[in-house]
């Protein structure tokens, strides 16, 4: 049973816990990126950079239709579960193209079905974190909290550089088992300690009551939750559609996505290949890229 601690601190913990989750999977998906240029170098069948792509293409394919399943599951089951088996899963999936290395493998099969299995493993993460944020987060302060709350994205993929990166002077593989390993980790502390809904800690209501009638925080003061039977209800595709603001939306999000992700697989890759940053101030990039190039040099 998790401590008795007070509402206010609950809902720390539980920022806190879905905060390093997806930090968590955002780290786990950037060891691909950073290993593109030895993988072209030393290990068949990447001579052929294209043969990247398609790995990168399986995982994002399966993680997009994984997300539709993920959405209708964790409105069903213990988000709790859910999103610890989702971690563990896609750690040991990430840690799985690792073992590639370990195992001498040179199958593009391989590699694509690891990818595959994990961007349907990663897509439990997003769905499972906004639904637990947003049970326990109302009212007019919700903008200014999941602000602040989403910078686990940034946080996860300078650290899913970072770790990938300091280890590839070992090899590959190990660029893939760390962060898996790490993430599974990250399962096994949602699964003891985050609670999903105010009412698993003993708050009957949300936000709960103080003697005086007064909700804990002003702003949340005129929001109330339904009862445990209704807290599962899902809400279908069609339905979800139909909610205003919500087809615009994700149309400007698949932009956005289509964008970032570019970044995310093959920007790291390009400015190796074409040596754009000796030439020019990157920033951030460029300290990131070289730190790279280092530990490439360092492996070889």
């Amino acid at each position: 049973a998790l401590p008795a601690f007070s509402y206010n601190a609950h809902r720390g913990l539980v920022l806190g816990l879905t905060f390093l989750a997806y930090a968590l999977y955002h780290a786990s998906r950037k060891p691909p990126s950073i290993v593109k240029r030895a993988l072209s170098k030393s290990w068949p069948p990447f001579h052929d950079p294209a043969l990247l792509g398609e790995t990168d293409v399986a995982f994002l394919a399966f993680y997009s239709l994984g997300m539709f399943g993920a959405g209708h599951l964790g409105d069903r089951l213990d988000l709790r579960l859910f999103l610890a088996a989702g971690m563990v899963g896609s750690g040991a999936a990430v840690a799985f193209f690792g073992a590639g290395y370990f195992l001498s493998l040179h199958s593009l099969v391989f590699y694509v079905f690891a990818q595959a299995i994990a961007g349907l493993l990663q897509s439990t993460g997003w769905p499972s974190v906004v639904a637990v944020v947003g049970n326990w987060f109302g009212g007019r302060r919700r903008g200014l909290i999941m602000g602040i709350w989403n910078a686990h994205t940034s946080v996860g993929n300078i650290s899913g550089s970072i770790i990938a990166a300091a280890v590839l002077r070992y090899g590959w593989g190990w660029s893939f088992v760390v962060p898996g390993g790490l993430m599974a980790l990250g399962g096994v502390l949602v699964f003891f300690f985050l609670a999903p809904y105010p009412e698993d800690v003993g708050f009957a209501s949300w936000p709960p009551k103080q003697a005086s009638g007064a909700s804990t925080d002003e702003e949340d003061s005129s929001t109330s939750t339904a009862g445990e039977e209704d807290r599962r209800d899902a809400v279908g595709i069609l339905k979800a559609f139909s909610i205003p603001g919500v087809l615009t939306f994700a149309t400007c999000l698949f932009f956005a996505k289509l964008v970032a992700y570019t970044f995310l697989y093959w920007l790291p890759f390009y400015l190796t290949q074409t040596g754009m940053p000796t030439c020019c101030d990157l920033g951030p990039v460029r300290i990131s890229t070289r730190y790279v190039e280092l530990e490439e040099l360092q492996s070889t």
